[in-house]
């Protein structure tokens, strides 16, 4: 396709974008990465371990950046890894046949979407007590923990806003475990999935340079000038687009 063809040369500079915007609020932009390789017509195979690989660049950067700043809350944060750590390798070990991965990726991208554009924050908080707040983080750390694993998703896009509607954390701190939760789930995965499958990173060289240099720059200014609400929206049209492009695929 002429469009797939054109779009590639406009990829590094799009990554540089989605890393800028997705690290200034502490996750790693993998959903986007993903919906963007897919429409590229990269391969099943590539994927999920380019966007493991970019993943675990921003969010090394984030991490970093939060850390440092003291927002990291390790009671917080051990819950949700607990379990997704395992999840996310038993799920990079999942060697499935490309028709269901790209079921799961579309169920996965039609969930970010729903993130994107339905979510409202309208100020209402869950009260929970400690332990339920534990037993909850544990759950969502082994589904977004296996759903990282077999796509390449890390999970921040959900894990964010659910960790301050369930008030297990203030803004800073859901961003700080965001990016740290991304880290080591996209680690563990992509450990997991180097046993059995591997790419040649001198040909993402480009993509990998736009996204530590975005990735420096969202994580370093916060917010930057933008409103990564909006930017947030403005990339959710791509996902929305490989939406339909995988259920094409899917049908035909």
């Amino acid at each position: 396709m002429e469009f797939i063809t054109n779009f590639e040369y406009l990829l590094p500079l799009i990554f540089f974008i989605v890393a800028l915007v997705y690290s200034s609020v502490g996750l790693g932009g993998g959903s986007s990465y993903t919906a963007i390789m897919i429409l590229a017509g990269m391969s099943s195979l590539v994927v999920p371990m380019l966007t493991l690989i970019l993943n675990l660049l921003v969010s090394s950067i984030g991490s970093y950046n939060f850390l440092k700043n003291k927002h990291a809350k390790i009671s917080i944060i051990m819950p949700f890894l607990i379990s997704a750590i395992p999840m996310s390798y038993l799920g990079g070990s999942l060697q499935l046949p490309k028709e269901i991965f790209l079921i799961i990726l579309l169920v996965s991208l039609v969930a970010v979407s729903a993130r994107i554009y339905i979510w409202k924050d309208n100020g209402f908080r869950f009260i929970l007590s400690k332990r339920k707040k534990i037993a909850v983080s544990i759950v969502l750390g082994s589904i977004l923990g296996i759903l990282s694993g077999i796509v390449g998703i890390g999970g921040g896009i959900y894990l964010v806003p659910l960790i301050i509607a369930l008030g297990i954390g203030s803004h800073k701190q859901a961003a700080a475990t965001g990016a740290i939760f991304i880290w080591m789930v996209s680690l563990s995965g992509l450990i997991s999935r180097m046993q059995y499958n591997s790419i040649d990173l001198s040909n993402y060289v480009n993509l990998i340079i736009a996204v530590i240099v975005g990735g420096i720059i969202g994580s370093h200014f916060g917010s930057t000038g933008l409103n990564p609400k909006q930017m947030e929206k403005v990339l959710g049209v791509i996902i929305l687009v490989a939406i339909i492009f995988i259920l094409r695929r899917l049908i035909y």
